[in-house]
């Protein structure tokens, strides 16, 4: 169970360790992109994406692959963050809706993340500046040019790959049949939650290991409260009451958890995830949207706050979408009820059976 919560409580997805369900077609492989061009004008001499594949494509009469399916992950995560059960073993087997027998899915490594190019590799704080855009278009290239997809059946994305989902939809709508983006709003990356990501990445500078991302050793200090507010962030308050009722317990958890998660992400990486989020901004851009999506957010989603009043508004102008609001519950996650596929994957069949 504890493994099992801290993997709900951070958008830093590989803050947790979870068993892993069972992949055994699971393949990997890299595509690398000679000279790829940033949105900012920086260029990398070879971009490395590392994916992830299940299943077999499938091909029309006149060749095309006609069944992929591209799973995107959050901050922090990679694509075999979705080989968790409460995901994998809720989707990905015989009969069940994303069956691997029918459907060729394809599990990227954004740009700064997992065994793709990052700032770890050796560049640090020289690795140019991504943002969501950089993202999306390695992804397209992905897919397009080392893949040879004109079309994917659909993109269900969680968190920051929701937010690629909406960058998508307006960029690249030819491309893709279907769009599932889950736990995020269609708006600039401000208030509280541009506030949250910049405390973390100021704690990070402000650590005296850190040492303008030269350092020689984690600058725990930092890290510490980094993953604290991303612990917050993501977490479902109710939840957490009932799991952790007394001063103690809720203590010891959280020592237990930070030991686990110190170490296992590179500061630099963080801070360039975190702030990648910095040029999102759909909200103009929402009446180009024509892809049937299925939009999903969670009542107790302490990052994408239910009042706000937004997905009122986006709704009037998003006439092939369809919001779904999950009501909290001591069961749901928080901002992670995106990856528990247990409570909208009868959604998501309908989406794909339109």
């Amino acid at each position: 169970m504890r493994k099992l919560l801290l993997a709900s409580l951070g958008i830093l997805a590989m803050h947790s360790s979870p068993v892993q369900a069972q992949t055994p077609d699971a393949k990997e492989g890299d595509a690398v992109f000679s000279e790829f061009a940033f949105g900012s004008g920086a260029k990398l001499s070879d971009l490395k994406i590392h994916y992830t594949s299940l299943g077999t494509p499938h091909r029309d009469k006149d060749g095309n692959i006609s069944n992929a399916v591209m799973i995107l992950h959050g901050t922090g995560g990679t694509g075999k963050q979705f080989f968790q059960p409460q995901f994998a073993n809720e989707l990905f087997g015989p009969g069940q809706v994303l069956d691997t027998t029918r459907y060729f899915i394809i599990l990227p490594d954004n740009i700064g993340h997992g065994q793709s190019s990052k700032p770890s590799d050796g560049l640090r704080m020289a690795f140019p500046k991504y943002d969501y855009d950089d993202m999306v278009t390695a992804q397209y290239r992905l897919v397009t040019e080392k893949l040879g997809i004109k079309k994917l059946k659909l993109i269900l994305g969680t968190s920051m790959g929701c937010m690629h989902g909406f960058v998508w939809a307006t960029r690249y709508p030819e491309a893709v049949e279907k769009l599932a983006p889950f736990a995020c709003l269609p708006v600039e990356i401000a208030g509280q939650n541009r506030m949250w990501r910049k405390l973390s990445m100021d704690a990070i500078k402000a650590d005296p290991a850190w040492h303008n991302g030269n350092y020689t050793s984690p600058p725990l200090a930092g890290l510490r409260t980094a993953a604290s507010l991303s612990m917050i962030a993501g977490a479902n308050p109710l939840a957490l009451q009932a799991q952790f009722p007394s001063r103690d317990a809720a203590e010891k958890f959280t020592d237990e958890a930070f030991q686990r998660i110190a170490l296992r992400n590179d500061a630099n990486d963080i801070i360039y995830q975190l702030d990648s989020s910095r040029t999102y901004n759909p909200w103009p851009h929402l009446e180009k949207i024509r892809t049937p999506m299925l939009w999903i957010n969670s009542a107790d989603d302490f990052i994408n706050p239910s009042n706000y009043g937004i997905t009122v508004l986006a709704m009037k102008r998003m006439p092939t979408a369809k919001f779904i609001l999950i009501p909290a519950s001591p069961e749901t996650k928080g901002h992670g009820t995106h990856t528990w596929a247990k409570f909208w994957k009868d959604d998501l069949a309908r989406l794909l059976a339109q």
